[in-house]
């Protein structure tokens, strides 16, 4: 029996309905994200801005490309936290100037506990960012992103 392979390539759609010049209600399949700004820069605030949207889909895509990796090498993960610092050139976001980079740093902490050894999870370290898209997207605009793993061993 011939295995079966997946697509290379796939097209994603989806559709933003624009209530207001701060809100943006996306349908992205079955799902729908809500993407506001805060009140002084004349959103309602009931939803995270752009940008915060941006770097939680980081966070989303460490937790899932790190848990696909480690699957496929056998190193258990339990208990994963990943947290995120960011630093951002507001320059281009209020208008004063085009910004070429505008996250020139991102750090992103990871910490979860495991049985595997340490040379196991060092081997897992070089694949996250050559696998994450989001990580990819980032770092080729220009963005240094930094991780520090905290893992504790059992």
């Amino acid at each position: 029996m011939a295995a079966i392979r997946e697509k290379a390539l796939v097209t994603i759609e989806m559709a933003g309905r624009c209530p207001s010049q701060t809100r943006s209600e996306v349908q992205i399949g079955r799902h729908q994200v809500v993407i506001d700004e805060p009140i002084a820069s004349g959103g309602t605030d009931q939803a995270p801005t752009p940008l915060g949207t941006l770097l939680a889909a980081l966070i989303g895509c460490t937790n899932v490309i790190l848990n696909k990796i480690a699957a496929r090498d056998g190193v258990p993960i339990e208990s994963l936290d990943v947290t995120l610092g960011a630093t951002l050139d507001r320059r281009g976001t209020t208008l004063q100037e085009e910004v070429a980079v505008p996250f020139p740093s991102i750090t992103l902490g990871i910490r979860f506990t495991t049985s595997a050894t340490p040379d196991q999870v060092a081997a897992l370290r070089p694949e996250l960012g050559k696998f994450c898209p989001v990580s990819k997207i980032l770092r080729e605009a220009g963005t240094r992103i930094v991780e520090t793993w905290d893992v504790t061993y059992r």
